[in-house]
């Protein structure tokens, strides 16, 4: 195992490789409804099915690793005092966040009268025929994407109010390389 490490990219590669992938999936959900694709037909629920279960997939790994490691990121030395709890807890509520749209997508799944799969082709849980349940469990799930895409809003602010107020270097620690020189 150590010598297959040695070839892996680092953790922080890796979180931010997952970062940069979600921001488009993040803006595309939130333009973008089942009801928005389906007058376009099947084939285009069943891409907007995959890029949903793309980025469950890496909510969950992303979600799975802080369990793991904790949290990635570190407040940074220009922090004033009272940003540096904000920072922390920013960042938890992104990561549980991500969990918990992730779990009311199952959440769907298990209350549908039918057997919903993610992409198509991946059963998201055994329909237990709860139309009810389903419905609330949909507005909630609305909800707390948005909420999610809110509190995601408010973390890019925070950090372009860090790198243009304190001029750190958050945003070029997670920037890709080739942006570099713009930061």
């Amino acid at each position: 195992m150590p010598a297959l490490r040695r070839h892996l990219p680092h953790r922080r590669t890796l979180l931010k490789a997952m970062h940069w992938a979600m921001v488009p999936l993040l803006i595309w959900f939130i333009l973008v409804t089942p009801d928005d694709v389906l007058p376009f037909g099947p084939t285009a629920f069943q891409v907007h099915s995959i890029l949903a279960l793309i980025f469950v997939t890496l909510c969950l790994l992303w979600w799975g690793d802080y369990l793991r490691r904790g949290l990635a990121s570190r407040p940074g030395p220009k922090l004033p005092p009272w940003a540096r709890p904000v920072h922390q807890w920013m960042h938890r509520l992104l990561v549980w966040g991500l969990f918990f749209v992730a779990f009311g997508g199952f959440l769907l799944g298990l209350t549908s009268t039918r057997l919903l799969k993610a992409g198509g082709f991946l059963p998201i849980a055994p329909p237990l025929g709860l139309k009810e349940a389903n419905e609330i469990i949909g507005q909630f799930h609305i909800y707390q994407f948005y909420l999610l895409a809110l509190l995601a809003g408010g973390h890019a602010l925070f950090h372009l109010w860090r790198h243009l107020r304190l001029r750190d270097n958050a945003l070029r620690i997670m920037a890709p390389r080739f942006l570099h020189r713009f930061l």
